[in-house]
């Protein structure tokens, strides 16, 4: 597959500026790859397509404050410091995203605080924009943190204008109300549509639910600048799957139920940890699988996913799992439509 077969013309007035009022009524398009069928219904239907023993599989990463704002010694330039990966908590050393990038150079100081009890260091270049840096602070590791939260925002993203001075009710609705553990700087989307009274529902129904975790990075939004996939990588992104979460799973394929993946995250990490024989394995560890047509799919036979952007790796996930004529077809019907795009958008069942 080539990155131009996923192209679609897509009116911004779509991507969603707010998220609905209650979290299970946004709109639900419901395909149907054996039949080729497409339904129009609410998000709470959900519930009309599973029964006793099917599980949905859900990630429970939780969304931390990642964006920090600090001043650049003597200059006293503003700089945003965009937190990406942990990597050594004794050192605090953390890989980032700086803007404006050309400012920053190695060795240059961050200030945090205006007591200097956060400070930061840059001691390497990664990418153009990215940088690696160690951050002073003179406490314990819990208390790192305590101040980063104090100081940071929820990274709510850019193309959400109405959201650029974010209130706490916002940082609320960007995390599904599932979310336990923290490390992702961006929310597994798909999730957002799911309420406490859907959940109860869902569970009298008979509904097992399996738990993972898959901390999205940005990684996941990165732009595709070949034409030839194959030639895509993907950046790692941290996951875990435990024995019990596997359980769950392979009992209900075993028994032939429904398993449906909640999001492109989840699949993805579903997909990264597959046995000889076709069952789910605890996995504790990073993956960069990018998942695009042609592919056989081994855990989930139904996702619940949001509506993509163009050309974006989450759209060939997708079209790999519905049939990519059969997704270029619901994607133009959606916009004729008008569904909302994106983290705030509309959902999507594949079944």
């Amino acid at each position: 597959m080539k990155l131009s077969a996923f192209n679609f013309d897509l009116p911004e007035k779509l991507i969603a500026q707010h998220p609905v009022e209650n979290r299970d009524e946004s709109r639900l398009m419901v395909l149907n790859r054996k039949e080729q069928t497409i339904e129009h219904k609410m998000f709470k239907d959900v519930l009309d397509y599973f029964d006793e023993g099917d599980v949905i599989v859900m990630n429970n990463t939780k969304v931390f404050p990642a964006r920090l704002y600090g001043n650049k010694e003597k200059t006293g330039a503003r700089i945003e410091v965009f937190l990406l990966r942990e990597l050594n908590r004794d050192s605090l050393l953390w890989d980032v995203l700086v803007d404006p990038a050309r400012k920053i150079r190695i060795g240059n100081k961050l200030y945090f605080t205006d007591d200097d009890s956060l400070v930061a260091e840059v001691i390497d270049n990664t990418t153009s924009r990215g940088r690696t840096i160690r951050f002073l602070f003179d406490g314990n590791y819990e208390e790192f943190k305590q101040k980063i939260t104090e100081l940071g925002e929820t990274p709510i993203p850019p193309y959400i204008k109405s959201l650029r001075d974010v209130v706490p009710e916002d940082e609320d609705r960007y995390q599904t109300i599932y979310a336990k553990k923290e490390g992702a700087v961006a929310a597994p989307t798909a999730g957002l549509h799911f309420s406490r009274e859907l959940l109860k529902r869902l569970e009298i129904k008979g509904v097992d639910f399996s738990e993972i975790t898959l901390h999205v990075g940005l990684g996941t939004f990165r732009n595709v600048e070949v034409e030839d996939l194959t030639k895509h990588k993907m950046d790692s992104e941290q996951a875990e799957i435990d024995q019990t979460s596997s359980d769950i799973v392979n009992n209900a394929k075993k028994n032939k139920r429904r398993v449906c993946a909640v999001g492109t995250t989840t699949m993805r990490a579903l997909e990264s940890s597959v046995s000889t024989d076709g069952l789910l394995k605890p996995y504790y560890g990073w993956t960069n699988k990018f998942i695009f047509p042609p592919y056989e799919f081994s855990i989930a036979d139904s996702m619940i996913t949001n509506f993509h952007t163009p050309q974006s790796t989450l759209l060939m996930m997708v079209s790999a799992f519905a049939g990519h004529d059969f997704i270029i077809k619901a994607y133009e019907e959606a916009v004729k439509e008008g569904y909302r795009f994106y983290s705030y958008g509309d959902a999507m069942l594949i079944i």
